[in-house]
């Protein structure tokens, strides 16, 4: 069942202009995603990763919600911080 957001998003998308601009973001929502889903999988809340990184848990909370552009170099104290290994890779755009 879909909820009110997904029909929203569904009828957005079937603007072009809209479509293109969400494409263009895809990658931001998947940073998002990842750190949200490795931090629930260590079950950490954004208090113990801000701890375990030296960081702040407002730019985390930032970072989760796309309220901030992150680094590479903060990716990397994040993926350190939930014990994991940051990887980055090209794939080919689906047609």
């Amino acid at each position: 069942m879909k909820d009110d957001f997904q029909r929203y998003l569904e009828e957005q998308l079937q603007d072009p202009e809209f479509r293109e601009l969400w494409e263009e973001d895809e990658s931001e929502r998947q940073i998002q995603r990842a750190l949200i889903d490795a931090r629930i999988e260590q079950d950490m809340t954004q208090q113990q990763l801000a701890e375990a990184t030296g960081m702040n848990q407002r730019v985390i909370s930032r970072i989760e919600s796309g309220n901030c552009n992150t680094t590479f170099k903060t990716l990397q104290r994040l993926a350190k911080g939930l014990n994991k290994k940051l990887v980055i890779e090209f794939v080919d755009k689906a047609s």
